[in-house]
């Protein structure tokens, strides 16, 4: 489905609320598998999430994970600890081409069995569940985050839990804090100190508990794209968020302020609202938050901002190589792009050119961050459906805003 959005003016005042955090939701989903007893709320309605609800419930032979990475790296360490239980787990034409050999190999040296069924080092692959006992690995510390927290979501079912040390400068280390801070709210006792993680084997039942979902942030940093472009006193406000969040893009709040975004919060509802401050270069490390590099970088272009944009190495192995891909339609609209293999970097544009067509590369967040541009220009996005895989109510919700939508 191709659809074009208009240019634009949302309302001056907006509430809307946003569906739980994938990134909590799809760690919780595999403790909640781990430990019955507990209950979830406000779980995200992602196909993501779908997915991996769907995957954890299924007694198959053959699990088909489509284009969900998180599924894939926390299913493959869930499934090599099912004692008697052979799966194979495979995905999308793009997520056999996404590397799992780093994650397969720490397994295997704890004892795993995992093997290949086509190209080495990539899904699909065959795990043989086993009972695990040792209880020491090592990892390169500036791989995916992703690989760090599917071992720690097993390590307290491990018989002599785990100790992993990270060779190198950690990449994303909010999401690692925010494994250990579920495993905590669970009863699962670690020690995260310098380059070595701990944690503790669990053999008791875990206390029933009902555990809510935070809504989620990188779903939010669409909305702070959209409020940066707006006029001043434009609020919108988002519902349901925590000020002492979780997720490492929570970190937009302060990023944002150099837009000219104040963020309030009462209760569980952030309100976001539009002053007069304006920049004109933006220079991050965005090494703890990579998900939000696309809307940040079309944040800079609609305004006219030159800016550098760092830590970005993960953006290669995503659902496409994001930053080719922000390169390829950035350019497309006017933009002078230039990135290496970890960094992009724009130069000031006064200028957006009408009716480009935005590819979307089975990537969610190509789709989504290119949509406030609505309020600068006409343009289209293909294949927009791709938002469900994070945000299925989207363009509902840009419609919400004001945002003229048509197919």
């Amino acid at each position: 489905m191709h659809i074009t959005l208009h240019k634009s003016t949302v309302a001056k005042h907006t509430a809307l609320k946003i569906t739980g955090s994938k990134s909590e939701s799809n760690r919780l989903l595999l403790l909640q598998a781990l430990y019955p007893e507990i209950s979830l709320k406000n779980i995200s309605n992602s196909d993501d999430s779908q997915l991996m609800t769907k995957a954890l419930a299924s007694n198959s032979e053959v699990i088909d994970i489509h284009h969900a990475g998180t599924a894939m790296r926390f299913l493959t360490a869930y499934l090599a600890i099912q004692k008697d239980r052979t799966v194979i787990l495979t995905g999308s034409k793009r997520m056999k081409e996404r590397p799992i050999k780093i994650l397969a190999d720490a397994l295997k040296r704890l004892g795993a069995e995992i093997s290949y069924e086509e190209n080495h080092g990539f899904p699909p692959i065959k795990i043989k569940g086993k009972h695990l006992t040792k209880d020491q690995v090592s990892l390169k510390a500036n791989v995916s985050s992703q690989y760090i927290s599917a071992l720690l979501l097993i390590a307290s079912k491990l018989e002599n839990g785990l100790e992993l040390t990270l060779e190198g400068e950690i990449t994303s280390v909010p999401y690692i804090k925010m494994t250990l801070s579920l495993l905590d709210q669970i009863g699962v006792e670690s020690k995260f100190t310098g380059n070595r993680i701990s944690v503790k084997p669990y053999t008791k039942m875990v206390i029933p508990k009902t555990i809510t979902v935070e809504s989620d942030w990188s779903s939010a940093s669409y909305f702070f794209s959209i409020v940066a472009l707006c006029d001043e006193g434009t609020t919108i406000s988002l519902e349901a968020y925590k000020q002492s969040s979780l997720q490492g893009d929570a970190i937009l709040v302060e990023i944002y302020k150099q837009f000219g975004i104040e963020t309030t919060f009462e209760a569980h509802t952030m309100t976001l609202t539009k002053t007069s401050k304006t920049i004109t270069h933006f220079n991050y490390n965005l090494v703890n938050a990579p998900d939000i590099a696309q809307t940040i970088a079309v944040t800079c272009f609609a305004l006219g901002v030159s800016c550098d944009l760092e830590g970005l190495h993960t953006l290669k192995i995503k659902e496409t190589d994001r930053l080719v891909a922000l390169k390829t339609e950035l350019e497309k609209l006017g933009g002078t792009v230039f990135i290496t293999d970890k960094s992009l970097h724009l130069k000031a544009s006064n200028q957006i050119k009408e009716d480009v067509s935005i590819a979307t590369y089975n990537d969610h967040r190509m789709a989504m961050a290119f949509a406030p541009l609505a309020l600068k220009t006409r343009l289209q996005i293909e294949d927009a459906k791709v938002v469900s895989k994070s945000y299925p109510s989207f363009w509902k919700d840009m419609e919400t805003l004001g945002i003229k939508i048509t197919q």
